[in-house]
Protein backbone atom coordinates (compact mmCIF):
# COMPACT_ATOMS: atom_id res chain seq x y z
CA UNK A 1 0.00 0.00 0.00
CA UNK A 2 1.46 3.37 -1.01
CA UNK A 3 1.76 6.28 1.37
CA UNK A 4 -1.24 8.16 -0.16
CA UNK A 5 -3.58 5.16 0.19
CA UNK A 6 -2.40 4.61 3.79
CA UNK A 7 -3.16 8.23 4.65
CA UNK A 8 -6.67 8.03 3.18
CA UNK A 9 -7.31 4.80 5.08
CA UNK A 10 -6.22 6.40 8.35
CA UNK A 11 -8.53 9.38 7.71
CA UNK A 12 -11.41 6.99 7.06
CA UNK A 13 -10.75 5.14 10.33
CA UNK A 14 -10.52 8.43 12.22
CA UNK A 15 -13.90 9.52 10.83
CA UNK A 16 -15.49 6.21 11.79
CA UNK A 17 -14.06 6.38 15.30
CA UNK A 18 -15.23 9.98 15.68
CA UNK A 19 -18.72 9.09 14.50
CA UNK A 20 -18.90 6.16 16.94
CA UNK A 21 -17.68 8.38 19.77
CA UNK A 22 -20.28 11.06 18.98
CA UNK A 23 -23.11 8.50 18.77
CA UNK A 24 -21.99 6.82 22.01
CA UNK A 25 -21.79 10.14 23.84
CA UNK A 26 -25.22 11.08 22.49
CA UNK A 27 -26.75 7.80 23.64
CA UNK A 28 -25.29 8.03 27.15
CA UNK A 29 -26.14 11.72 27.45
CA UNK A 30 -29.75 11.03 26.50
CA UNK A 31 -29.92 8.14 28.93
CA UNK A 32 -28.61 10.23 31.81
CA UNK A 33 -31.14 13.01 31.37
CA UNK A 34 -34.25 12.26 33.41
CA UNK A 35 -37.40 14.27 32.92
CA UNK A 36 -39.94 15.10 35.64
CA UNK A 37 -41.78 11.79 35.25
CA UNK A 38 -38.59 9.77 35.48
CA UNK A 39 -37.50 11.77 38.51
CA UNK A 40 -40.91 11.34 40.12
CA UNK A 41 -40.76 7.59 39.62
CA UNK A 42 -37.28 7.35 41.09
CA UNK A 43 -38.27 9.38 44.16
CA UNK A 44 -41.34 7.21 44.65
CA UNK A 45 -39.48 3.94 44.10
CA UNK A 46 -36.68 4.87 46.48
CA UNK A 47 -39.04 5.91 49.28
CA UNK A 48 -41.91 3.48 48.85
CA UNK A 49 -40.23 0.57 47.11
CA UNK A 50 -43.27 0.16 44.85
CA UNK A 51 -44.35 1.75 41.55
CA UNK A 52 -46.59 4.82 41.86
CA UNK A 53 -50.13 4.95 40.55
CA UNK A 54 -50.61 7.01 37.40
CA UNK A 55 -52.33 9.76 39.39
CA UNK A 56 -49.49 9.94 41.91
CA UNK A 57 -46.86 9.90 39.17
CA UNK A 58 -48.54 12.74 37.29
CA UNK A 59 -49.00 14.78 40.46
CA UNK A 60 -45.38 14.36 41.52
CA UNK A 61 -44.09 15.11 38.03
CA UNK A 62 -46.11 18.33 37.94
CA UNK A 63 -44.64 19.42 41.28
CA UNK A 64 -41.11 18.53 40.17
CA UNK A 65 -41.64 20.52 36.94
CA UNK A 66 -42.43 23.47 39.16
CA UNK A 67 -39.08 23.08 40.93
CA UNK A 68 -40.32 21.39 44.11
CA UNK A 69 -38.91 17.86 44.19
CA UNK A 70 -38.72 18.06 47.99
CA UNK A 71 -42.43 18.79 48.23
CA UNK A 72 -43.22 15.90 45.91
CA UNK A 73 -41.28 13.54 48.18
CA UNK A 74 -42.99 14.89 51.29
CA UNK A 75 -46.41 13.89 49.94
CA UNK A 76 -45.31 10.25 50.14
CA UNK A 77 -44.17 10.70 53.72
CA UNK A 78 -47.12 12.86 54.79
CA UNK A 79 -50.16 11.89 52.68
CA UNK A 80 -52.33 14.47 54.45
CA UNK A 81 -50.45 17.13 52.44
CA UNK A 82 -51.62 15.59 49.15
CA UNK A 83 -55.10 17.11 49.15
CA UNK A 84 -57.54 15.29 46.88
CA UNK A 85 -54.95 12.59 46.22
CA UNK A 86 -54.44 11.71 49.89
CA UNK A 87 -55.92 8.24 49.47
CA UNK A 88 -53.69 7.62 46.44
CA UNK A 89 -50.60 8.49 48.47
CA UNK A 90 -51.69 6.40 51.47
CA UNK A 91 -50.42 3.14 50.04
CA UNK A 92 -47.08 4.78 49.22
CA UNK A 93 -46.75 5.99 52.81
CA UNK A 94 -47.72 2.59 54.15
CA UNK A 95 -44.87 0.95 52.27
CA UNK A 96 -42.39 3.60 53.33
CA UNK A 97 -43.06 3.23 57.06
CA UNK A 98 -43.66 -0.52 57.16
CA UNK A 99 -40.91 -1.58 54.76
CA UNK A 100 -38.30 1.07 53.84
CA UNK A 101 -38.02 2.70 57.26
CA UNK A 102 -38.52 -0.54 59.15
CA UNK A 103 -35.69 -2.18 57.21
CA UNK A 104 -33.37 0.75 57.93
CA UNK A 105 -34.03 0.67 61.66
CA UNK A 106 -34.23 -3.08 62.39
CA UNK A 107 -30.43 -3.70 62.31
CA UNK A 108 -30.04 -1.12 65.11
CA UNK A 109 -32.12 -3.31 67.41
CA UNK A 110 -30.08 -6.49 67.54
CA UNK A 111 -26.47 -7.47 68.10
CA UNK A 112 -26.25 -9.39 64.82
CA UNK A 113 -27.33 -6.19 63.03
CA UNK A 114 -29.64 -8.20 60.81
CA UNK A 115 -32.62 -6.79 58.96
CA UNK A 116 -34.33 -10.17 59.27
CA UNK A 117 -35.83 -9.56 62.70
CA UNK A 118 -39.47 -9.00 63.61
CA UNK A 119 -40.98 -5.63 64.37
CA UNK A 120 -40.34 -4.61 67.98
CA UNK A 121 -40.83 -1.63 70.27
CA UNK A 122 -37.49 -0.04 69.33
CA UNK A 123 -38.28 -0.13 65.61
CA UNK A 124 -41.90 0.92 66.10
CA UNK A 125 -40.83 3.87 68.26
CA UNK A 126 -38.45 5.15 65.59
CA UNK A 127 -41.15 4.70 62.93
CA UNK A 128 -43.62 6.66 65.02
CA UNK A 129 -41.14 9.44 65.81
CA UNK A 130 -40.32 9.91 62.12
CA UNK A 131 -43.98 9.80 61.09
CA UNK A 132 -45.06 12.29 63.76
CA UNK A 133 -41.99 14.50 63.32
CA UNK A 134 -40.90 14.12 66.94
CA UNK A 135 -37.51 15.87 67.30
CA UNK A 136 -35.02 13.09 66.68
CA UNK A 137 -32.50 14.39 69.19
CA UNK A 138 -34.91 12.94 71.79
CA UNK A 139 -34.26 9.43 70.46
CA UNK A 140 -31.97 8.48 73.37
CA UNK A 141 -33.69 10.33 76.19
CA UNK A 142 -37.45 10.73 75.76
CA UNK A 143 -40.11 9.04 77.87
CA UNK A 144 -41.76 7.77 74.71
CA UNK A 145 -42.93 4.47 73.29
CA UNK A 146 -44.99 3.61 70.20
CA UNK A 147 -47.34 0.66 70.28
CA UNK A 148 -50.42 -0.53 68.49
CA UNK A 149 -53.65 1.14 69.55
CA UNK A 150 -55.71 -0.94 71.94
CA UNK A 151 -57.73 -3.47 69.97
CA UNK A 152 -55.77 -3.22 66.71
CA UNK A 153 -54.33 -6.67 67.44
CA UNK A 154 -55.35 -9.21 70.06
CA UNK A 155 -52.10 -9.16 72.07
CA UNK A 156 -51.42 -6.04 74.14
CA UNK A 157 -47.96 -4.63 74.86
CA UNK A 158 -46.07 -6.84 77.29
CA UNK A 159 -42.87 -6.41 79.27
CA UNK A 160 -42.25 -10.15 78.89
CA UNK A 161 -42.63 -10.86 75.16
CA UNK A 162 -42.72 -9.30 71.70
CA UNK A 163 -46.04 -10.82 70.60
CA UNK A 164 -47.82 -7.47 70.30
CA UNK A 165 -45.38 -6.18 67.67
CA UNK A 166 -45.13 -9.47 65.83
CA UNK A 167 -48.91 -9.43 65.42
CA UNK A 168 -48.76 -5.87 64.09
CA UNK A 169 -46.33 -7.05 61.44
CA UNK A 170 -47.93 -10.41 60.67
CA UNK A 171 -51.33 -8.79 60.20
CA UNK A 172 -49.83 -6.06 58.00
CA UNK A 173 -51.18 -3.24 60.15
CA UNK A 174 -50.68 0.13 58.49
CA UNK A 175 -48.04 1.89 60.62
CA UNK A 176 -48.43 5.13 58.68
CA UNK A 177 -51.90 5.52 60.21
CA UNK A 178 -51.80 7.43 63.54
CA UNK A 179 -54.89 5.52 64.54
CA UNK A 180 -52.99 2.22 64.45
CA UNK A 181 -49.57 3.12 65.87
CA UNK A 182 -49.86 5.47 68.84
CA UNK A 183 -47.48 7.27 71.17
CA UNK A 184 -47.57 6.48 74.88
CA UNK A 185 -45.15 7.05 77.74
CA UNK A 186 -42.65 4.34 78.60
CA UNK A 187 -43.19 4.60 82.31
CA UNK A 188 -46.89 3.78 81.89
CA UNK A 189 -46.16 0.48 80.12
CA UNK A 190 -42.68 -0.70 81.11
CA UNK A 191 -42.65 -0.21 84.87
CA UNK A 192 -39.68 2.15 84.67
CA UNK A 193 -39.83 5.38 86.66
CA UNK A 194 -39.93 8.43 84.35
CA UNK A 195 -36.37 9.44 85.22
CA UNK A 196 -35.11 6.00 84.15
CA UNK A 197 -36.60 6.17 80.64
CA UNK A 198 -34.05 6.89 77.93
CA UNK A 199 -35.75 6.71 74.56
CA UNK A 200 -34.98 3.64 72.48
CA UNK A 201 -32.17 2.59 74.84
CA UNK A 202 -34.77 1.53 77.40
CA UNK A 203 -37.15 -0.19 75.01
CA UNK A 204 -37.65 -3.89 75.55
CA UNK A 205 -35.88 -4.80 72.30
CA UNK A 206 -32.77 -2.75 73.09
CA UNK A 207 -32.61 -4.15 76.61
CA UNK A 208 -32.95 -7.73 75.33
CA UNK A 209 -30.13 -7.17 72.86
CA UNK A 210 -27.68 -5.01 74.82
CA UNK A 211 -28.41 -5.19 78.57
CA UNK A 212 -28.36 -8.98 78.68
CA UNK A 213 -25.55 -10.51 80.77
CA UNK A 214 -22.13 -8.86 80.37
CA UNK A 215 -21.41 -5.47 81.93
CA UNK A 216 -23.85 -3.23 79.99
CA UNK A 217 -20.98 -1.84 77.92
CA UNK A 218 -22.68 -3.46 74.91
CA UNK A 219 -25.50 -0.92 75.16
CA UNK A 220 -23.00 1.91 74.90
CA UNK A 221 -20.97 0.31 72.14
CA UNK A 222 -23.99 -0.41 69.92
CA UNK A 223 -25.51 2.99 70.61
CA UNK A 224 -22.28 4.58 69.35
CA UNK A 225 -22.11 2.17 66.42
CA UNK A 226 -25.70 2.79 65.37
CA UNK A 227 -25.97 6.50 66.06
CA UNK A 228 -22.45 7.85 65.60
CA UNK A 229 -21.82 5.68 62.51
CA UNK A 230 -18.51 4.68 64.10
CA UNK A 231 -17.42 1.82 66.26
CA UNK A 232 -15.28 2.44 69.34
CA UNK A 233 -12.21 1.55 67.33
CA UNK A 234 -12.70 4.67 65.20
CA UNK A 235 -13.11 7.08 68.13
CA UNK A 236 -10.72 5.59 70.67
CA UNK A 237 -8.40 8.02 72.44
CA UNK A 238 -5.56 6.91 74.70
CA UNK A 239 -4.85 10.46 75.84
CA UNK A 240 -7.77 10.46 78.31
CA UNK A 241 -7.25 9.82 82.03
CA UNK A 242 -7.84 6.13 82.85
CA UNK A 243 -9.13 6.76 86.38
CA UNK A 244 -12.63 5.39 85.64
CA UNK A 245 -11.55 2.14 83.97
CA UNK A 246 -13.16 -0.68 85.95
CA UNK A 247 -11.61 -3.53 87.86
CA UNK A 248 -12.57 -6.14 85.24
CA UNK A 249 -10.15 -4.71 82.67
CA UNK A 250 -6.70 -6.29 82.81
CA UNK A 251 -3.84 -3.81 82.87
CA UNK A 252 -1.52 -6.47 81.44
CA UNK A 253 -3.53 -8.60 79.00
CA UNK A 254 -1.46 -11.62 78.07
CA UNK A 255 1.17 -10.38 80.51
CA UNK A 256 1.96 -7.34 78.34
CA UNK A 257 1.02 -3.94 79.79
CA UNK A 258 1.78 -2.28 76.45
CA UNK A 259 -1.38 -3.82 75.01
CA UNK A 260 -3.45 -2.11 77.69
CA UNK A 261 -1.67 1.24 77.30
CA UNK A 262 -1.81 1.27 73.49
CA UNK A 263 -5.17 -0.42 72.84
CA UNK A 264 -7.48 -1.22 75.76
CA UNK A 265 -7.28 2.10 77.58
CA UNK A 266 -8.01 4.02 74.37
CA UNK A 267 -11.60 2.72 74.42
CA UNK A 268 -12.20 2.16 78.13
CA UNK A 269 -10.94 5.55 79.34
CA UNK A 270 -13.77 7.29 77.50
CA UNK A 271 -16.37 4.53 77.41
CA UNK A 272 -16.42 3.46 81.05
CA UNK A 273 -17.23 6.92 82.50
CA UNK A 274 -20.15 7.21 80.05
CA UNK A 275 -21.42 3.62 80.29
CA UNK A 276 -21.65 4.04 84.07
CA UNK A 277 -25.01 5.70 83.32
CA UNK A 278 -26.42 2.15 82.91
CA UNK A 279 -25.42 1.03 86.42
CA UNK A 280 -29.00 0.29 87.57
CA UNK A 281 -30.28 -1.63 84.52
CA UNK A 282 -30.46 -5.37 83.97
CA UNK A 283 -32.15 -7.82 81.60
CA UNK A 284 -33.74 -10.31 83.96
CA UNK A 285 -34.66 -13.79 82.71
CA UNK A 286 -34.76 -17.39 83.85
CA UNK A 287 -34.16 -19.92 81.09
CA UNK A 288 -35.31 -18.12 77.95
CA UNK A 289 -33.90 -14.60 77.37
CA UNK A 290 -36.74 -13.83 74.96
CA UNK A 291 -39.23 -14.03 77.83
CA UNK A 292 -37.21 -11.81 80.13
CA UNK A 293 -37.84 -8.19 81.06
CA UNK A 294 -35.91 -5.01 81.74
CA UNK A 295 -35.57 -4.11 85.40
CA UNK A 296 -34.25 -0.96 87.04
CA UNK A 297 -32.93 -0.87 90.59
CA UNK A 298 -32.90 2.81 91.48
CA UNK A 299 -29.92 3.61 93.71
CA UNK A 300 -28.61 0.05 93.69
CA UNK A 301 -25.78 -0.89 91.34
CA UNK A 302 -26.40 -4.11 89.46
CA UNK A 303 -23.86 -6.83 90.45
CA UNK A 304 -22.89 -7.30 86.80
CA UNK A 305 -21.00 -3.99 87.03
CA UNK A 306 -18.75 -5.38 89.76
CA UNK A 307 -17.74 -8.73 88.26
CA UNK A 308 -14.14 -9.90 87.91
CA UNK A 309 -12.97 -7.46 90.57
CA UNK A 310 -9.78 -9.45 91.08
CA UNK A 311 -8.64 -8.85 87.51
CA UNK A 312 -7.26 -5.51 88.69
CA UNK A 313 -8.44 -4.78 92.22
CA UNK A 314 -7.14 -1.21 92.12
CA UNK A 315 -9.46 -0.36 89.24
CA UNK A 316 -12.53 1.83 89.47
CA UNK A 317 -15.53 0.56 91.47
CA UNK A 318 -18.98 1.75 90.40
CA UNK A 319 -21.07 3.04 93.29
CA UNK A 320 -23.76 4.99 91.43
CA UNK A 321 -24.93 5.92 87.90
CA UNK A 322 -22.91 9.13 87.53
CA UNK A 323 -21.48 9.61 84.05
CA UNK A 324 -18.83 11.99 82.74
CA UNK A 325 -17.90 12.73 79.15
CA UNK A 326 -14.11 12.67 78.97
CA UNK A 327 -14.38 13.01 75.18
CA UNK A 328 -15.36 16.65 75.50
CA UNK A 329 -11.62 17.26 75.37
CA UNK A 330 -8.91 15.79 73.18
CA UNK A 331 -9.40 14.46 69.63
CA UNK A 332 -13.05 13.55 70.21
CA UNK A 333 -13.95 17.14 71.00
CA UNK A 334 -14.29 17.27 67.19
CA UNK A 335 -17.42 15.13 67.50
CA UNK A 336 -19.21 18.37 68.17
CA UNK A 337 -20.62 18.21 71.69
CA UNK A 338 -23.32 20.67 72.67
CA UNK A 339 -21.66 23.19 74.97
CA UNK A 340 -25.08 24.17 76.26
CA UNK A 341 -25.38 20.82 78.02
CA UNK A 342 -23.44 19.72 81.10
CA UNK A 343 -20.60 17.29 80.49
CA UNK A 344 -21.76 15.02 83.30
CA UNK A 345 -24.87 13.83 85.07
CA UNK A 346 -26.68 10.81 86.45
CA UNK A 347 -28.47 8.10 84.54
CA UNK A 348 -29.08 7.02 80.97
CA UNK A 349 -31.56 9.80 80.18
CA UNK A 350 -29.13 12.69 80.59
CA UNK A 351 -26.28 10.70 79.04
CA UNK A 352 -28.48 9.92 76.02
CA UNK A 353 -29.24 13.61 75.69
CA UNK A 354 -25.49 14.29 75.64
CA UNK A 355 -24.96 11.81 72.82
CA UNK A 356 -27.97 12.81 70.71
CA UNK A 357 -27.19 16.53 70.68
CA UNK A 358 -23.73 16.09 69.20
CA UNK A 359 -22.84 16.98 65.63
CA UNK A 360 -21.76 13.42 64.90
CA UNK A 361 -25.16 12.07 65.93
CA UNK A 362 -26.86 14.45 63.49
CA UNK A 363 -24.53 13.72 60.59
CA UNK A 364 -24.84 9.98 61.21
CA UNK A 365 -28.63 10.10 60.81
CA UNK A 366 -28.19 11.96 57.53
CA UNK A 367 -25.68 9.40 56.27
CA UNK A 368 -28.00 6.49 57.11
CA UNK A 369 -30.89 8.11 55.26
CA UNK A 370 -28.82 8.73 52.12
CA UNK A 371 -27.58 5.14 52.18
CA UNK A 372 -31.19 3.95 52.42
CA UNK A 373 -32.70 6.25 49.82
CA UNK A 374 -29.82 6.94 47.44
CA UNK A 375 -27.80 3.71 47.89
CA UNK A 376 -24.70 5.85 48.37
CA UNK A 377 -23.00 8.19 50.79
CA UNK A 378 -24.02 11.84 50.64
CA UNK A 379 -21.58 14.18 48.97
CA UNK A 380 -19.75 16.60 51.24
CA UNK A 381 -22.05 19.45 50.23
CA UNK A 382 -25.16 17.30 50.68
CA UNK A 383 -23.98 16.13 54.08
CA UNK A 384 -23.16 19.61 55.33
CA UNK A 385 -26.33 21.24 54.05
CA UNK A 386 -28.71 18.49 55.13
CA UNK A 387 -27.10 18.06 58.55
CA UNK A 388 -27.36 21.79 59.20
CA UNK A 389 -31.02 21.75 58.16
CA UNK A 390 -31.68 18.65 60.28
CA UNK A 391 -30.20 20.22 63.40
CA UNK A 392 -32.53 23.20 63.04
CA UNK A 393 -35.47 21.07 64.18
CA UNK A 394 -34.30 17.44 64.15
CA UNK A 395 -37.07 16.45 61.75
CA UNK A 396 -35.84 13.19 60.20
CA UNK A 397 -38.83 12.95 57.85
CA UNK A 398 -37.54 16.02 56.01
CA UNK A 399 -34.12 14.40 55.69
CA UNK A 400 -35.73 11.51 53.82
CA UNK A 401 -37.48 13.95 51.49
CA UNK A 402 -34.27 15.92 50.91
CA UNK A 403 -32.26 12.78 50.16
CA UNK A 404 -34.89 11.58 47.69
CA UNK A 405 -34.83 14.96 45.97
CA UNK A 406 -31.02 14.99 45.84
CA UNK A 407 -30.76 11.62 44.10
CA UNK A 408 -33.76 11.88 41.79
CA UNK A 409 -31.60 11.94 38.66
CA UNK A 410 -31.03 14.70 36.14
Amino acid sequence: MNRSMQANNNKHKACVFSLVAVLTLSIFSSASVAGPREQAKRIHDRLSGTPPTEAVLNDMATQISGGDAFGAAMKILSPTTAGALESEYRNSARNFYSVTLKNMVTPWTNEAQTVFAPLNDYTATVIGMVRDEVPFNQLLSANILYKGATGVVSAEYSRDNNTHYEQLEDQNIDLSDPGNLVAVTQDAWTGLPPNATAGVMTTRAAARAFFIDGTNRAMFRFTVLNHFCNDLEQIKDNSRAPDRVRQDVSRSPGGDSRIYMNACVACHAGMDPLAQAYAYYEWQYNNDPDTGRLIYTDGSVQPKNLINADTFKYGFVITDDRWDNYWREGPNSLLGWDTGLPASGNGAKSMGRELANSDIFASCQVKKVYRTVCFREPTVSELNATTSSFQAGYNLKRVFAQAAADCRGN
